[in-house]
C-alpha cells in the first residue's frame, strides 16, 4: 500500500510539473516579440495597385500591387507565407509586415499582416487562465485511417473555405462514453490538429473554437489526446487573424471541463 502510494504521489507530481511547463511554453509563445499579440493590423488586397497605411510611429502608406499571384512593394516581389522558404518580412520602424495568402473556394486571398512588439495587446497582456488540470482528460484515442484520405470543408472566421485533409479519424472514450472528431493535418506538419467545441463554448471558453494537438498514431493506431492542452485560437486576442472553425463532427456534446478558458480581454 505504501509503495502504490508514493507511486501515486510520483504520478501526480509529475502529472502536474509537466502541466506546468505547458502553461510556461504557450504564455511564452503568445507574448514572444514575434507571438499574436503582436498583431496590429491586416489588410486584404484587390487586382492591381494597392495603397495600404502601416500603423507605425509615424504611420506611412505603401502601394502594394498584387498581380498573377504576385504581390510586390518597392519593385521587390514579396514571398507570401505558404512559400516553403517563409515568407520576406519586411520592417518599417519596430513594425513588421509581410503578405500571408489564404485560399477557398472561390479562389486565392493575399493580404498584409502587420505586427508590432509594442502593441496594446502586448503590453496590455492580462494573461491565461484554465480549468484545473485533471489527468481525466488526457484520453487515448484510436486512429481510423481514411483510404483514401478525405477533404473536409474547414470555414474560418472571415467566411473563406477550403478543403483540408483529414486523414482518418480520432475515436476516444470520455465520462463514459465515446466520441469521433476529424484532426486535420496542415501543411508541412505531422501532429494531428484538431479544431473542436464543446458545451462550455461561448461560455467559460472561447465561443468559436478551441485547439489542440495529437502526436502522429504509434504502430498500434493509438494517440493521446490531451485537452488540458486545448487553447485558444489566436482570433481570440486580436482581429486580425484568420482562424478556421470547427466542422460539424467536431462540435462535441459535452462539457470538456479542461484547457484554456475565455481571455479576460479577448472577443467573445
Amino acid at each position: 500500500m505504501k509503495h502504490l502510494l508514493l507511486a501515486l504521489l510520483l504520478a501526480t507530481s509529475t502529472f502536474s510539473a509537466q502541466e506546468q511547463q505547458w502553461r510556461e511554453t504557450r504564455r511564452a509563445n503568445l507574448t514572444g516579440e514575434n507571438g499574436w499579440l503582436t498583431l496590429v493590423g491586416l489588410d486584404w488586397l484587390h487586382q492591381g495597385a494597392n495603397d495600404v497605411r502601416l500603423p507605425s510611429h509615424p504611420a506611412v502608406t505603401k502601394r502594394f500591387v498584387l498581380r498573377d499571384g504576385k504581390v510586390s512593394v518597392d519593385g521587390k516581389v514579396l514571398r507570401d507565407d505558404t512559400d516553403p522558404k517563409g515568407p520576406d518580412v519586411m520592417h518599417v520602424g519596430t513594425l513588421s509586415y509581410q503578405v500571408i495568402k489564404r485560399g477557398d473556394k472561390n479562389g486565392d486571398h493575399y493580404g498584409i499582416r502587420m505586427k508590432d512588439p509594442a502593441s496594446k495587446a502586448r503590453t496590455h497582456f492580462l494573461g491565461l487562465q484554465y480549468f484545473p488540470a485533471d489527468p481525466a482528460y488526457r484520453v487515448e484515442a484510436r486512429f481510423e485511417p481514411y483510404r483514401p484520405a478525405k477533404k473536409i470543408a474547414i470555414t474560418n472566421v472571415l467566411g473563406m473555405t477550403s478543403d483540408e485533409i483529414a486523414p482518418g479519424a480520432l475515436v476516444f472514450t470520455l465520462k463514459g462514453k465515446t466520441y469521433r472528431i476529424d484532426p486535420i493535418l496542415e501543411q508541412g506538419e505531422k501532429d494531428l490538429f484538431i479544431i473542436f467545441k464543446d458545451k462550455t463554448s461561448a461560455k467559460e471558453t472561447y465561443g468559436a473554437a478551441r485547439y489542440v494537438y495529437a502526436p502522429p498514431p504509434d504502430a498500434n493506431g493509438r494517440t493521446v489526446i490531451d485537452f488540458n492542452h486545448a487553447y485558444n485560437p489566436p482570433c481570440a486576442f486580436t482581429p486580425y487573424a484568420t482562424c478556421p472553425l470547427p466542422p460539424r463532427q467536431n462540435r462535441l456534446p459535452l462539457r470538456i471541463e479542461a484547457g484554456e478558458l475565455k481571455y479576460a480581454g479577448g472577443h467573445s
